[in-house]
């Protein structure tokens, strides 16, 4: 059995404070980590349609990093992983992604209607500080930026996990 293949998908709109918390993470691990050849990591921003063709590759795992609002204290990291079976009751309508913002559940949607499937889905989120409706900002809240580095080391210990289930399934 070959090693999995796994992609960590930041995501994120840099003009919305919080937001991009997904997008600060994949940037602080692409220049400060070396991660195992068979991990892709890329900032996706709000593009979509690109993290739609990169799913459609079959990754064996993909960690979405995003800002994700739960209710918590700001700075909250949170390791989930999403129930795909609402999926199955989205509507065309409900599926478009948007071409200024991402959902990823919207993405995973035009996915699946695509013909991808998917192995494992993983999210690995912060708890934002919430911005008015109208509110545009530069920059992450004290509490999100300080959840930076602990993200980081929270997707490189997940990533040493995959590959260690994976080495014992292949050893089993």
């Amino acid at each position: 059995m070959s090693e999995p293949s796994i992609l960590i998908a930041g995501i994120g709109n840099i003009f919305l404070g919080d937001d991009a918390f997904g997008s600060e993470v994949a940037r602080r691990l692409l220049l400060t980590r070396k991660l195992p050849k068979q991990v892709r990591v890329v900032d996706y921003g709000i593009r979509g349609l690109d993290l739609a063709y990169a799913l459609l590759d079959g990754y064996d795992v993909t960690i979405f990093v995003d800002a994700t609002p739960r209710g918590g204290e700001i700075g909250t990291l949170y390791t989930i992983e999403p129930d795909l079976s609402e999926l199955d009751n989205l509507n065309a309508q409900e599926m478009q992604v948007e071409p200024h913002g991402m959902n990823p559940m919207k993405v995973l949607a035009m996915v699946k209607s695509m013909g991808g499937e998917f192995k494992r889905i993983l999210l690995v989120g912060c708890e934002p500080e919430l911005l008015a409706a109208d509110e545009e900002k530069m920059g992450l809240s004290e509490p999100v930026a300080l959840a930076i580095d602990e993200a980081v080391s929270l997707i490189e210990l997940l990533v040493a996990k995959i590959l260690e289930e994976s080495q014992q399934s292949a050893t089993a």
